[in-house]
């Protein structure tokens, strides 16, 4: 790990700043060294400086190795605050979001181990939208170069991991123009790896058979707005959705962040589950040591992955929304305990 990394993070919303600051705690025993730049956005800034990001924030982004992102509010009862995290997908172009499940043994009821690909920066989430009197209309975008990039980042990612099925998640029997380019661009896709196998499902009979057997999918590929939805139920069945964590990935700079949100009954209060944000962390390793060709940072990644199993299926050590008594500083102790004995 020869290589000096910078390492931008926002501190974010609710319990962002908790999460993170535990996140900067463990990621400082294993990239000593590290250069930890502050970026500064959300709606506590917003509050404090009337702006929702400070005036360099993009150009500061793509000076980074990667982002370390805590979740960011987007209050419902605003119309005039846009989405931070919109802003930031769009902006740097972070076309995957890509959400790793699985199972923890003792809290998960089944055991799998699957892996979302969802579209991140088009569908639903474009953010154009008009009322016309007592109308709302809001604009889905599916693109085939959008559904190109995820689809491809699927079957890439599936064929590197030894895995040998990619599901495509549509309701083009319905939204047969939009879901029914998505759904033909991923089977042109497919063609490129003839080694895989591809499948489809319907997005209401998806969340069914996930509940029911999620132990037979392996990679899923969905438009924006279904990988969302899916992510969440997906979490449940994990145990909590603090415990997952994902990696926006596109073609210059990757920001990781937990699945959860900024969960605002909580804030303050010294429970929140870092293990979201801490796999969010181990997926950042995993990026940069393949981007970067390190195999140390490599190494180190499997290094927090097993801590993080050792704390939560051997130890433990589970906070309020797992059944347990501890708090975020509890959970980060025991992580850097496993961490310094492995090192």
């Amino acid at each position: 790990m020869a290589r000096r990394y910078r390492i931008g993070f926002v501190r974010g919303d609710g319990i962002g700043p908790e999460v993170v600051d535990a996140v900067l705690e463990v990621v400082s025993h294993l990239m000593p060294g590290a250069e930890l730049v502050e970026l500064q956005a959300g709606y506590e800034y917003y509050r404090r400086t009337g702006k929702s990001m400070e005036d360099d924030f993009l150009e500061k982004a793509r000076e980074v190795d990667a982002i370390i992102k805590g979740p960011l509010y987007t209050p419902p009862h605003d119309p005039s605050f846009r989405s931070v995290n919109v802003l930031i997908r769009r902006e740097l172009d972070l076309y995957a979001n890509v959400r790793p499940f699985r199972s923890f043994r003792g809290i998960s009821q089944r055991q799998f181990n699957l892996v979302i690909f969802r579209e991140n920066v088009e569908g639903e989430y474009v953010g154009v939208e008009g009322v016309f009197g007592d109308v709302a209309v809001s604009l889905r975008v599916i693109t085939r170069r959008g559904a190109e990039r995820i689809c491809r980042q699927a079957f890439s990612y599936a064929k590197a991991a030894g895995l040998k099925r990619v599901t495509v998640v549509h309701k083009a029997n319905i939204l047969k123009l939009s879901d029914g380019l998505f759904r033909q661009t991923f089977f042109d896709v497919a063609k490129e790896f003839p080694d895989l196998v591809p499948e489809e499902i319907i997005v209401d009979t998806a969340t069914y058979a996930l509940v029911k057997s999620p132990e037979k999918f392996q990679v899923l590929v969905t438009p924006n707005l279904y990988g969302d939805i899916l992510s969440d139920l997906v979490g449940g069945l994990v145990g909590s959705l603090g415990l997952c964590g994902s990696a926006l990935i596109g073609d210059r700079v990757g920001v990781f962040e937990p699945v959860h949100g900024v969960a605002l009954d909580i804030a303050g209060k010294g429970v929140a589950n870092p293990v979201g944000m801490l796999t969010a962390s181990k997926l950042m390793l995993d990026h940069l040591g393949q981007k970067r060709g390190d195999p140390e940072l490599l190494r180190r990644a499997s290094i927090l992955d097993n801590a993080i199993r050792v704390v939560i299926e051997d130890r433990g050590v589970w906070t309020p929304d797992l059944g347990g008594r501890c708090g975020t500083r509890d959970v980060t102790s025991a992580v850097i305990e496993e961490i310094d004995r492995a090192l």
